[in-house]
This record gives C-alpha cells, sequence and structure tokens, in this order.
C-alpha cells in the first residue's frame, strides 16, 4: 500500500461559534485521485482550504510528505489549488497567465519559456500561449487553470469544483482528461464535487462528508455497493429503502422480511451498522429484475404494478409499486434485443436476491 502524503489528525474547524470540521481524521495516499464529495455547506471546500493553508485549523494538525503544516503558509506548502472560478489574469496571454508563478520565484526566463511549454503541452494547449486569454473557451481557461499549477511541480493538487462552470459534454469531456493526466504526471489530486457521479467515476478514492464530518471514506465500489448507513447510501446513486422486520440473529446472519419481497437471510456483513427498531432494508435498482417471460425464473420472487417508465434508450426505469408497499420502488433494466418494454399498469413480477439486500440504519 502506498505510504500517505497527506495525514489529517482531529481537523476542528470554527467561525465564531459555528463549528465547520468536526474532528476530522484522514491519510490521502501519494499518488490516487482522492475526492471530497457531499452536499453545499458540508464543509469540504474548507476542509480542501485547510490544506492549502487558506483556512488555520483550530484544533489537530495538518501534515504533507512526513511535515507538521502547523503555521506553515500556503505559499510554503508543496501543494497548488485550481479554483471553480479558474483565476485567470484576463489582461495577460495563456504563457504569461501560466508563468506568473515561475516569475514570482525569479526563476530565468529561458527556463521559464521551457517550463511553459512543457505545462501548455501537458494540457493540451501546445501552440496556444501567444492567445489573449480572456478569448479561450471555458474548457481552455480551466486547462490554462491547470496548466499554472502544474508548472510549479507541486506535491498535491487541490481542485476546488474545477468543472461545475462547464456544460454537460465539456464536463464529461474535462473528466477524463483530468483523471488521465493525474495518472500521466503521477501526483497527487483532491477534488472537491458535490457531484457523485464525478467523484465515483474519476476517484480512487472518496470522502463522503455530512455537517462537517467523514461519513464514509472508501473506494467508489465500496461506497456504492456497502455503504455504512442510510445517510450515505441515499447519497451514493439510488437506493430503495424498504420496511423490515428481523425476527432473529443468530449464527451471523438475520432473518427477515422485508415488505413487498418476503422473506430472506441477511449475512451479518450486510448489517454494517448492527440491526436496531431504526434499521431498513436497502436495496439498488440494478438488484431487481423485472421477469418479462413466464420461463424466467429468479433466486428469490416478488409481484406489484408498474406506476411509470422512463425509456433512456440504452435503459428503462420502472416505478413499481409492490404488492403491499405504499411506496413505488425503482428498477433498471438494460434494453438488450428482444426484451420487452412494459408499459404503465402492467403487472411486473421481480426477480431478486437476498445477497444485494442492506441493512441500513
Amino acid at each position: 500500500m502506498t505510504d500517505p502524503i497527506i495525514r489529517l489528525s482531529g481537523i476542528d474547524k470554527f467561525y465564531g461559534d459555528f463549528q465547520a470540521l468536526y474532528n476530522v481524521n484522514a491519510e490521502i495516499r501519494t499518488g490516487e485521485f482522492f475526492s471530497l464529495l457531499g452536499p453545499s455547506g458540508c464543509g469540504k471546500t474548507t476542509l480542501l482550504r485547510t490544506i492549502a493553508g487558506f483556512e488555520d485549523v483550530s484544533a489537530g494538525h495538518v501534515e504533507i510528505a512526513g511535515q507538521s503544516m502547523d503555521n506553515v503558509p500556503a505559499n510554503r506548502r508543496p501543494t497548488n489549488m485550481v479554483f471553480q472560478s479558474y483565476a485567470i489574469f484576463p489582461h495577460m496571454s495563456v504563457a504569461e497567465n501560466v508563468a506568473y508563478g515561475l516569475k514570482a520565484r525569479k526563476m530565468p526566463k529561458e527556463q521559464i519559456k521551457t517550463a511553459v511549454e512543457a505545462a501548455l503541452k501537458q494540457v493540451g494547449l501546445a501552440g496556444y500561449g501567444d492567445r489573449a486569454s480572456h478569448a479561450m473557451s471555458g474548457g481552455q481557461r480551466q486547462r490554462v487553470a491547470l496548466a499554472r499549477a502544474l508548472v510549479l511541480k507541486p506535491k498535491v493538487l487541490l481542485l476546488d469544483e474545477p468543472l461545475s462552470a462547464l456544460d454537460k459534454k465539456m464536463r464529461e469531456q474535462m473528466q477524463s482528461e483530468l483523471r488521465h493526466l493525474q495518472r500521466a504526471v503521477g501526483i497527487t489530486f483532491i477534488l472537491v464535487t458535490h457531484d457523485q457521479e464525478e467523484a465515483l467515476t474519476m476517484s480512487d478514492r472518496i470522502a463522503v462528508m455530512f455537517e462537517g464530518r467523514i461519513g464514509q471514506l472508501a473506494s467508489p465500489q465500496e461506497l456504492y455497493r456497502r455503504p455504512v448507513n442510510r445517510e450515505v447510501a441515499e447519497f451514493i446513486g439510488v437506493m430503495n429503502f424498504l420496511n423490515v422486520s428481523v425476527t432473529n440473529g443468530a449464527g451471523g446472519t438475520f432473518d427477515c422480511e422485508i415488505a413487498g419481497l418476503g422473506k430472506a437471510t441477511i449475512p451479518a456483513e450486510q448489517a454494517p451498522g448492527g440491526v436496531d427498531a431504526s434499521v431498513t432494508a436497502g436495496v439498488r435498482p440494478e438488484m431487481l429484475t423485472i421477469l418479462s417471460d413466464e420461463n424466467s425464473r429468479s433466486e428469490r420472487e416478488a409481484s406489484g404494478i408498474v406506476q411509470d417508465v422512463y425509456y433512456y434508450g440504452d435503459m428503462t426505469y420502472y416505478d413499481v409499486q409492490l404488492d403491499g408497499v405504499d411506496h413505488p420502488v425503482t428498477i433498471s433494466m438494460r434494453n438488450t434485443a428482444g426484451r420487452t418494454v412494459l408499459s404503465r399498469k402492467d403487472r411486473a413480477r421481480v426477480g431478486w436476491g437476498a445477497e444485494s439486500v442492506l441493512l441500513l440504519k
């Protein structure tokens, strides 16, 4: 396992009487793409700014590359930040923007020129150095900001929602380019985002934050497949929740009666927080299957009525009212050749398996 380049130990942050961060502890590994994900106001940007040195911590310690950052100002830390607004100087050319930090360090002109050309090539802007920065598109300005940050060769690059101003198509393109760039340069990237899809597709690991605390820190796959509680499950992807009655817990399993689905024995590993009166059964839409013909079979089967159908070409999403349940569940089905798309008010047979059910608090 790669050694951590950043250690966050017991970080608290107060603004007057308001506490923005609560005892945040995390290790971020060298060379990984790490994301801070959460709703607006959860503290993710505040945490990023404490790493950068733009915010002082009220308690706790930030350590970067084995060195304590106590009393180390932002301009002395081995980090650089790409801001949401890009902060491009409109009166400067592209090359002048990229060279700004190198000039501040009084690097010789020829070295600056070589470094700037290399940085622009790295972000796909070779030959754009003489362009007016104010005339660049949003995606191009984002690349300029990246080049300006990378040319200083930081050990950690901090990205504060850098794609939020881009349209959907450009955003998806830049997500791919950022991931490839991170792999190419091999340094640690820390991304702040409120977009769960962005975090899942780009990250090696993700810290999901709520109200100044880390709810779960794990790989995208683990967060999606094994959220530790209902709060994380609701924020990452779509999760159906059904009432459940646990009748017995022994031998590492729980005997359950799940509303609309029926009986199942659930392994304790699928109940990460244990079981009490507040527990509900969670199941992802793709873990439920519409059995489209009488020859289709499943480990377990339930029944319901199709309430709504959402056809997306490659996928169809169904809202199905299971028998005995007062709210519909969402089921996603890939539109393979020959698979029938049901209509509203059709009766549906729903296949499911105990291995896809989580018991969450």
